[in-house]
């Protein structure tokens, strides 16, 4: 048996993307975490996933390096995550709102990364 530990929508500020402007002024990326893990012994903090530190971490990932590519982006923070906590199975999907490809106007552009089995 798992315990699934979310978060939906994580505002983390960024300097990625493929154009030199993007990098240089940066932009709000939305991250939706999710880790399995082993359900906790106890009702204490120090036995699950604390999602601060999850946060804390994509954040970490984020703020270490410029990506050019979003994929890049969220196959680092989920293999940040598979090193730093306890979780069978980690999935990270990076969106990058606000983009006009071609001229046309999406709600946002994303990848999706998978960890574990």
């Amino acid at each position: 048996m798992t315990v699934t530990v979310e978060l939906v929508g994580l505002e983390v500020f960024g300097r990625h993307g493929v154009d030199d402007d993007e990098r240089e002024h940066g932009r709000t990326f939305l991250y939706d975490v999710l880790l399995e893990v082993s359900p906790p012994a106890s009702d204490r903090l120090e036995d699950t996933v604390d999602y601060r530190a999850v946060a804390a971490c994509v954040r970490d990932v984020s703020d270490a390096a410029q990506y050019r590519l979003i994929e890049l982006l969220a196959s680092a923070v989920a293999d940040e995550l598979a090193a730093r906590f306890p979780a069978q199975r980690v999935r990270v999907c990076v969106r990058k709102p606000g983009i006009s490809p071609a001229g046309l106007t999406v709600a946002y552009s994303a990848a999706t990364v998978e960890r574990g089995p």
